[in-house]
């Protein structure tokens, strides 16, 4: 089990993954064999492309509208946890969509004077747990504290990997000597489902609308038979992407904001969290009957994840509030292209959602 950074430097992100070579198969295959139950998702990769220079300037366009924003946020939780927890802390994000988020996270935590931090991006995948490999890489090998580890990703939505965090945590503390806080920690919660959340808006997250070329060349995890007991979940190195990447530059885009910002102070909210979990729970429920979908993971609420529909799976339709909003301007790109109608829904409490072809 060796760590590496992918196109980050070791200070910002050590990935605890595996590079491993994987052919790659069409989005209408993997749809199919998922839907099926041939095979898992964790299982396949779709080849990832690089932006075309079009979708390539939205995000430089977001990040330029956002990264203020994002830096406010991303200080605001950087307080949190000098004030919450003890020194040393170790950002432990969920790889991919946390893994931007963790490298400014520790970033904004050194500026506060907790030099002693390290970023670990470990995977979780839905129905098969966390990498525990990886944990124990962390807690025994780099022995790092277990009351100093922090779970972050970069946002949630219907809660599926934060239900998925808290329970592979409850069994790991039943099994395990190191105990750990179940906790998570995201820049926005719009569903109500996380601990600490910076935010509860649906905003683009300019890192949310790219892929592997935001998230220091990598794929999202993989656990397929090629992973042996004793490995970490792999993932696929882009390094023919190199030329495209904005790793680092997306990094640079928002710390250089962190010496003018004023953080807001985050304080867990348990009657807003109920609110927005309500909300959720009654739009997805209206989803469900509307366009008559019985399973729960066919509907992608936010726009994060809308736009991860659209760049890897097969999408049946795109649901947007207001569609003149320049959050959506490169959901409305992606739909062009792979010819998918589009819903206008002024009575939505997010911004996008897409909804997964079923096949059956």
């Amino acid at each position: 089990m060796m760590p590496f950074s992918g196109s980050y430097q070791p200070e910002d992100t050590v990935f605890l993954l595996k590079p491993m070579a994987l052919a790659g198969v069409d989005v209408a295959t993997k749809e199919r064999w998922i839907q099926s139950g041939q095979r898992h998702y964790s299982e396949l990769l779709t080849p990832e492309q690089a932006p075309n220079p079009r979708y390539l300037a939205l995000f430089e366009a977001l990040t330029a509208r956002y990264a203020r924003r994002l830096a406010t946020e991303i200080m605001a939780l950087a307080r949190h946890l000098v004030e919450t927890r003890p020194q040393p802390i170790t950002v432990a994000s969920l790889a991919r969509a946390g893994t931007p988020v963790g490298a400014l996270l520790a970033r904004a935590l050194r500026r506060l004077g907790r030099t002693e931090v390290r970023h670990y991006s470990l995977s979780i995948i839905r129905d098969r747990g966390i990498d525990e490999n990886a944990l124990k890489f962390i807690l025994r090998r780099e022995g790092r504290e277990p009351a100093g580890l922090v779970f972050v990703d970069g946002w949630t939505a219907k809660g599926v990997i934060a239900g998925e965090l808290r329970q592979a945590l409850r069994h790991w503390n039943a099994r395990q000597p190191e105990r750990l806080d179940e906790s998570l920690h995201v820049v926005s919660d719009i569903g109500g489902v996380a601990d600490v959340a910076a935010t509860d808006d649906d905003y683009a997250i300019p890192s949310g609308i790219l892929n592997a070329t935001v998230s220091g060349l990598t794929s999202r995890s993989i656990l397929n038979a090629a992973i042996g007991p004793d490995d970490f979940h792999g993932c696929v190195f882009y390094t023919e992407f190199a030329p495209h990447d904005r790793s680092l530059w997306f990094l640079d885009q928002v710390t250089g904001h962190f010496a003018d910002v004023e953080p807001a102070t985050v304080r867990p909210d348990s009657d807003r969290r109920l609110e927005h979990r309500r909300l959720m729970r009654e739009f997805l429920a209206r989803v469900h009957a509307h366009y008559r979908i019985a399973d729960r993971n066919f509907v992608k609420p936010g726009v994060a994840e809308a736009t991860r529909v659209l760049l890897r799976r097969l999408p049946d339709r795109l649901l947007l509030r207001e569609p003149d909003h320049p959050d959506v301007e490169h959901l409305w790109l992606l739909a062009e292209e792979k010819r998918v109608p589009v819903v206008v829904d002024p009575a939505m409490p997010i911004q996008a959602t897409a909804l997964i072809k079923d096949l059956s």
